[in-house]
This record gives C-alpha cells, sequence and structure tokens, in this order.
C-alpha cells in the first residue's frame, strides 16, 4: 500500500511541477476561494446597498465569479477598470483568508464574457490577415486577461504570438505561419 501511495505522489508532483513550474491547486481548494471571495464581494454589495447574484465556478484551473444583475455598470467602469481594482481586491481578500495567492477572476455585468467574444473575433480577422499579407501583426496595448484571450485564439488557429512592450502598454504581436 505504501508503494502505491509514493507512485501517486510522485506522479502528482510531476504533474504540479510541469504547469508552468505552479501547482494546481485542487477543485476543493478553488471552491474554497470562490466560496471565501462570494462571501467577500456579498458584503461589498451590502455596504454599497447594491443588488446583484454571485455565481461561482471553475474554470481554466481558477476560481471564477460572477456578479449578475441589477444595475451593476459603475462596478465595472470605464473599460473594466473598477472591474479590475474590485478583482484585485477580492484576490486580496482570499489571499488573506487562505495565505495562498489566488488567481480568480471575476466578471461584473458580462463585461469579461462579452470581452472574450469581441476579442476571439478579433484575433481571427487578425490571424487570417497576417496568413493573407504573410506579415506579423501588431495589436492595440491590452491588459493581460485580454492578451492571454488573443494568444490562445491565436494558438488554436495555428499560428504563434507574443507579448512586446511594458504596462500598460503590453500589446499582442501576431506571425503568419
Amino acid at each position: 500500500m505504501a508503494k502505491a501511495k509514493t507512485e501517486v505522489e510522485v506522479v502528482e508532483k510531476a504533474a504540479e511541477e510541469a504547469v508552468e513550474s505552479k501547482p494546481v491547486k485542487g477543485v476543493a481548494k478553488l471552491e474554497e476561494e470562490g466560496d471565501i471571495a462570494a462571501d467577500y464581494l456579498e458584503a461589498l454589495l451590502d455596504i454599497a446597498d447594491l443588488d446583484g447574484d454571485i455565481d461561482i465556478d471553475v474554470e481554466n484551473d481558477r476560481a471564477s465569479l460572477a456578479i449578475v444583475g441589477g444595475k451593476l455598470n459603475h462596478l465595472v467602469g470605464r473599460d473594466g477598470e473598477v472591474l479590475d481594482a474590485i478583482q484585485e481586491l477580492t484576490r486580496l481578500a482570499v489571499q488573506t483568508a487562505t495565505g495562498d495567492r489566488s488567481r480568480l477572476m471575476l466578471d461584473i455585468d458580462n463585461f469579461r464574457a462579452n470581452r472574450r467574444k469581441e476579442l476571439t473575433k478579433l484575433a481571427n480577422e487578425m490571424a487570417e490577415e497576417a496568413k493573407t499579407t504573410g506579415s506579423s501583426i501588431k495589436l492595440a496595448p491590452m491588459n493581460a486577461f485580454e492578451r492571454k484571450i488573443i494568444h490562445d485564439t491565436i494558438q488554436e488557429l495555428g499560428l504563434s504570438s507574443e507579448s512586446d512592450g511594458e504596462d500598460p502598454n503590453r500589446y499582442v504581436v501576431i506571425y503568419p505561419a
């Protein structure tokens, strides 16, 4: 029995090291993060006297929360700036409670979901342009969330891309095949 347990531990350790040298959190740990984040966000909504329902999920090895319902546009802000700030505060609340850094994603009023659709469409269009012209395409500066969507879409299309520049002016360059 000890041998089987050791083999499982070795396999689990190798799997953790294979993912960018960052351990993948278990689903139970991510669900705990989601619960802590939801409690924090509920308290925040109560303080601000705002209505909204909180949906909790786990996707792409991270806790994912969405605040839906009510009038929440002002919690998104211009280009998602307020949303980004609330997400960081929520991550800090989770880190304080668990002692571990959180990578949770927060969406409010479907801002990120809609932005994901827009960026996927943009990536498809720019990939086609790169293929047609044979030239690399430089996109406008984007935040990390937006760049990741572009990179993931470009990779799925069989092309390559990389980020260049310094924040807040970091951008994606798409290369033809």
